[in-house]
């Protein structure tokens, strides 16, 4: 079956893999249907007075496991499509992680960088008013995605509030701290695919010092795995936001390019020592190229879809590790394990931020608030428990990692669903 949308490619991964596990039909049949889906249109006074109307979804997918979490994001490109398939991803990372929610998502499509503040808001605001009744704390749990961040939830969480005359913080994760955020939200899922990664490197037997890594995408998750990677001795060798990367052989010094990112906005290779920054020698690349360079970790951070069937015989990379949601199409995994490449799967490796909203929902429903060490460490059980089992899962029975993780996943779904009764159980009475 060929690729068309993004949906469809994540559906071709689910019915290969449960295939494979010999899942159930009904609950893999199941699994191909999202549960809900809203789509609004949201008129928005803009500041010159005219009237604008922007697209809207909230998709909650499967909530056998819990209430439905996942981010909004405010992106031009966001569509029912896309937003279906971000939901499907997220029901499957949270059972990899063995969290006690189902999958969703919602966003906009809208660039936030053509509004004023006082637009965003309306639009922030606008979005709580429509979606009121599809979330709640016990059913559909919001977050910050793509171009969203702590202070657009705390509009939400103030709109949810307001409309329904009561406090409660459990409704959204990703808020500001002062708000009842959690410690450790702002980097948790860069730390989580850090660890993942550094799991990978203990079980191939390789040591971090002067590993090469190059990062498509230099946003939030971009940035804190390259710091990270960077502190333990890996080499960042090149790094790319929309508008192109840049490459250097001897590597990066990672808060010096992020410093003036947040100056320039522009990616440029630099070394800081306090306020004084000066370039350093480099060579800039494309996004295309960048994904081919031969270097030991290629970090997909960025967009879906990057790496097809057209490109993946030229990607040399030794590991892949999916910060961005899809950035692998079906299609090209087969290319991929072919050539021995070692991917980390998104469901699994950018499941850091899933886990710490998960951690900041249990806060706020049991009055807590963990130090940042305790959120750590939490972070780090989990995401190393889920890397094991499916590392073991995978070497027992000769998987990639990705199907191992979406099959753990499947089974813990599908023994779920099954205590409802399928069509096997009502066959036999």
């Amino acid at each position: 079956m060929a690729y068309s949308s993004t949906f469809e490619d994540a559906l071709l991964r689910v019915q290969s893999f449960a295939k494979r596990a010999d899942i159930n039909a009904e609950i893999t049949e199941a699994l191909c249907h999202p549960k809900e889906m809203m789509s609004v249109s949201l008129p928005i006074r803009m500041d010159d007075g005219t009237k604008q109307y922007f697209s809207a979804y909230r998709c909650r997918y499967n909530n056998i496991l819990g209430p439905t979490k996942g981010g909004i994001r405010f992106h031009p490109n966001v569509n029912s499509d896309e937003v279906q398939a971000l939901a499907l991803w997220m029901t499957i990372k949270c059972a990899v992680l063995d969290i006690p929610f189902g999958g969703a998502k919602g966003g906009i499509t809208v660039n936030p960088k053509d509004l004023s503040p006082m637009e965003l808001e309306r639009l922030s605001r606008a979005y709580m008013r429509a979606m009121v009744n599809f979330i709640s704390p016990h059913r559909d749990i919001p977050a910050p995605d793509v171009n969203t961040n702590a202070l657009i939830m705390a509009w939400m969480l103030d709109e949810y509030e307001s409309i329904k005359r009561e406090h409660s913080p459990d409704v959204i994760t990703g808020k500001p701290v002062e708000l009842g955020g959690s410690l450790g939200r702002d980097d948790a899922t860069g730390r989580g695919a850090y660890l993942c990664t550094l799991e990978l490197i203990k079980v191939m037997g390789w040591s971090p010092n002067n590993l090469t890594v190059a990062i498509q995408g230099f946003g939030n998750g971009g940035y804190h795995i390259a710091q990270l990677l960077e502190k333990v001795g890996c080499k960042i060798v090149a790094v790319s936001d929309s508008q192109g990367g840049i490459y250097a052989e001897e590597g990066f010094h990672i808060d010096s390019l992020w410093q003036e990112k947040q100056r320039s906005r522009q990616v440029r290779a630099v070394y800081c020592d306090g306020s004084v920054c000066e370039l350093i020698n480099h060579h800039p690349i494309t996004n295309a190229e960048l994904l081919e360079l031969d270097v030991d970790i290629l970090i997909p951070a960025a967009l879906e879809g990057v790496i097809t069937k057209d490109n993946a015989h030229q990607i040399k990379a030794k590991a892949i590790v999916e910060i961005a949601n899809g950035p692998i199409l079906f299609e090209a995994d087969d290319i991929l394990a072919s050539k021995g490449i070692k991917v980390i799967p998104d469901v699994l490796a950018n499941a850091g931020g899933v886990t710490v909203s998960y951690f900041e929902w249990v806060q706020n429903r049991s009055g807590q608030h963990w130090s940042l060490d305790d959120v750590h460490q939490k972070l780090k059980d989990k995401m190393i428990d889920a890397f094991s089992q499916v590392w073991t899962l995978a070497e027992q029975k000769n998987y990639s990692l990705r199907e191992a993780a979406y099959i753990n996943a499947l089974n813990r779904i599908s023994t779920a669903t099954s205590k409802l009764g399928t069509h096997h159980y009502f066959k036999q009475t």
